[in-house]
C-alpha cells in the first residue's frame, strides 16, 4: 500500500490489534493531537465488523493506522500476519487507506501510563489497548507532521 502524504491527511483512526481486544484512537494532523477512543472486543482476533464500520463512518478518517507488533529486533512476531490480515480486511471491506505502524513497546508504555494515573493492574477491564492505540498514533504524528 502506498505511503500516505501527511500534508493531505487530516483525520486518522488507529487500531491496536489483539486477539481479545482491539484498542482504538483518533487523531488530527492539524492539531497534532491524539486521544484514546474505545476498546473493542475480539473473538480470536475477529472483531465485530459493524463496530469497525460505525467508527469509520463516524470519524471519516483519511488514513487508518494499524499497529504492527514487531519483535524488539525488528523481525515479525507471531501476531504480525494476523495484524496485517486485519488491516487488509479493513481496506477490503471499507476501502480506506491503511498504513501499518511499528508498535513496539506501546502496550508496555500504555500499562505504565495507566498505572501512573491511578489505574489498576487488572488490565482486562481497563482501556489499556485504547491507550496503546493513542501512543501508536502519537508516534506516527511525531514522525510525519
Amino acid at each position: 500500500m502506498p505511503e500516505p502524504d501527511a500534508k493531505r491527511v487530516n483525520t486518522l483512526l488507529c487500531f491496536d490489534y489483539g486477539t481479545k481486544n482491539i484498542g482504538v484512537a483518533v487523531g488530527q494532523t492539524v492539531t497534532g493531537s491524539a486521544r484514546a477512543l474505545t476498546q473493542l472486543k475480539a473473538r480470536d482476533g475477529i472483531p465485530n465488523w459493524d463496530e469497525i464500520g460505525q467508527l469509520l463512518n463516524e470519524w471519516q478518517p483519511d488514513v487508518v493506522l494499524v499497529g504492527l507488533p514487531l519483535n524488539m529486533d525488528g523481525s515479525d512476531s507471531e501476531l504480525c500476519p494476523r495484524a496485517r490480515k486485519f488491516a487488509n480486511r479493513i481496506h477490503g471491506r471499507f476501502g480506506v487507506q491503511i498504513e501499518m505502524v511499528d508498535e513496539r513497546l506501546s502496550s508496555f508504555e500504555a500499562k505504565g501510563e495507566h498505572l501512573a494515573s491511578g489505574g489498576s493492574r487488572h488490565y482486562k477491564s481497563d482501556p489499556v489497548d485504547a491507550i496503546a492505540a493513542r501512543i501508536i498514533l502519537q508516534d506516527w504524528l511525531a514522525a510525519n507532521t
